[in-house]
């Protein structure tokens, strides 16, 4: 395995562990915001799952950056 295919493994492993660790605790985390505000929590729960694709988007777009 040469360097760069490890570094992009361990990479996109880190991202779908936080990733994970996230969608797990959504819905917690969604039903505490929502005790204060039910929109607060909407726009929360919106976040962290378009953080994920947001994540992925930003990594592609950095690789095309670097010709890859």
């Amino acid at each position: 395995m040469s360097p760069e295919s490890r570094a992009q493994a361990i990479a996109a492993a880190t991202i779908l562990i936080c990733a994970g660790l996230v969608i797990y605790f959504l819905p917690t985390l969604v039903l505490w915001i929502g005790s204060y505000s039910p929109a607060l929590a909407v726009i929360a729960g919106a976040a962290l799952l378009l953080g994920f694709f947001a994540i992925f988007w930003l990594r592609a777009h950095y690789q095309r950056g670097r010709g890859k």
